[in-house]
């Protein structure tokens, strides 16, 4: 797998956990959708991806998404 592919399960798999914990624990909890949200957003435009960075320096092979 990919970072591109890495990057984008992360996302999904965080944006779900709060929206699950927001229902069942606390309506604060979508603070963290809308953080991931706008992370992404960022991410489209500057091509900057702190999580991508991360993984290159683990020795991920990168994709065409995240230089």
């Amino acid at each position: 797998m990919n970072i591109d592919r890495m990057v984008f399960a992360f996302a999904g798999i965080v944006i779900l956990a709060s929206l699950a914990l927001s229902q069942y624990h606390n309506v604060n909890w979508l603070w963290l959708t809308a953080f991931v949200g706008a992370n992404m957003l960022q991410a489209a435009f500057t091509g900057f991806c702190p999580l991508a960075m991360v993984l290159k320096l683990a020795g991920r092979q990168p994709g065409c998404a995240f230089k």
